[in-house]
């Protein structure tokens, strides 16, 4: 811990913290005993009572404490920790006051000895007589110790205060645990609703706009056959069309492909990611080891993950080759692209990297990147099977 300065605003903030939740813990303390003869308006006044003490850690020591659930009955355990809190703050702020203030106090009266003697109090009120030189000096000397101790008892005392705030105001190891088993499942609902949405995408377009493509591919193509006699702007403007509609139609095929491949629901990882090898410019070694098939969100996280990854081979990494290979050992689906380009990838170079650990921390995976300057790349990703 950084020992603050005397003349530091981390030592004046620490000071004010410990001076004002004295007057603050005194006030909130004397309430709370008298609405104790009220239980339901106690209980109603806790959370604001809380919420006080909260802010004031937040002005001056920039620190959140996390809120608790509302306080449903007396029967939870925030309520009585709260109540708790508000009857024992009066005495942890004394103890934390009583040394601060001392040592402020007697820094001030220890460097200020030395000022005129008509100022100095009489020898019956101090224990020595501050007239005498030696005796100052030694109060001096006193004083200067006081400043420097001031700052570090003053950031112990805040420290005392939130510790003890943090346990009673916050919440609970068991309500901690328990939300994060709430934020983790409405996490894994919101991954499983954006999968099965994509998967809707993918099979709306397959059904109907890359029918309809289709469709007017063949006819427009029809036409370009049997219409000769036609003007050559005509015959132009047909061909035109058709070339057109036989693009979109191939960019839409693309597309649905990297959405969510029907092979991948159909055979698995192995099928899907055999089309994503075929399909790129460059030769892929394909090794896929699967005992048993990962639920459906990793498998389409693992599929994303190898048809970005190539897709940004062949546009920045000039690459000649690239190996992938995708292993399940026990609940961990491992997941390794390699290829010759030439290096120099990092997650802050573009949006295609970061969006790849963004989907891949989202599952609780883990990411890996090696990537020097001149080659090789190499991505390792780990992720959960369940």
């Amino acid at each position: 811990m950084k020992v603050p300065r005397p003349w530091s605003a981390r030592a004046w903030l620490d000071t004010s913290n410990v001076m004002t939740g004295l007057l603050v813990s005194a006030v909130l303390g004397q309430l709370t005993l008298l609405l104790a003869l009220l239980p339901p308006l106690l209980r109603r006044c806790l959370p604001g009572f809380t919420r006080v003490q909260r802010s004031r850690f937040a002005a001056f020591l920039d620190v959140r404490i996390p809120p608790v659930p509302a306080l449903a009955s007396w029967r939870d355990s925030a309520t009585w920790r709260q109540a708790g809190y508000h009857l024992l703050s009066p005495v942890v702020s004394a103890v934390s006051a009583a040394p601060v203030a001392l040592a402020w106090s007697g820094a001030v009266v220890g460097l200020t000895a030395f000022v005129q003697p008509e100022l100095q109090p009489p020898p019956m009120v101090f224990p020595f007589d501050l007239r005498n030189p030696v005796v100052a000096g030694v109060y001096v000397a006193i004083g200067a110790v006081l400043l420097l101790l001031a700052p570090i008892l003053a950031r112990a005392m805040a420290t005392l205060d939130l510790s003890v705030a943090r346990v009673m105001l916050g919440p609970s190891r068991h309500e901690l645990g328990r939300r994060i088993e709430t934020l983790t499942e409405s996490r894994a609902g919101v991954i499983d609703a954006a999968d099965t949405e994509r998967r809707r995408i993918e099979r709306d377009l397959h059904d109907g706009a890359q029918q309809r493509l289709v469709s007017l591919a063949m006819n427009l193509g029809l036409a370009r056959a049997t219409l000769t006699d036609l003007p050559e702007p005509a015959r132009a403007a047909i061909e035109q069309a058709h070339e057109e509609a036989k693009q979109a139609l191939k960019e839409l095929r693309d597309f649905v492909r990297g959405l969510h491949p029907a092979v991948l629901n159909d055979q698995g990882l192995d099928a899907a990611l055999s089309g994503v090898a075929a399909r790129a410019p460059f030769p892929v070694r394909l090794r896929v080891d699967l005992e048993r098939r990962p639920s459906p969100t990793i498998e389409a996280v693992a599929f994303f993950i190898v048809s970005e990854t190539l897709t940004n081979i062949a546009k920045h990494a000039a690459a000649t080759k690239a190996e992938v290979t995708v292993t399940r050992e026990r609940d961990r689906l491992r997941v390794l692209v390699h290829d010759d380009g030439c290096g120099g990838a990092t997650l802050e170079a573009g949006t295609g990297l970061r969006g790849l650990a963004q989907r891949i921390g989202a599952v609780d995976g883990r990411f890996r990147l090696t990537s020097p300057f001149g080659g090789p790349t190499t991505i390792e990703v780990d992720l959960p099977c369940e």
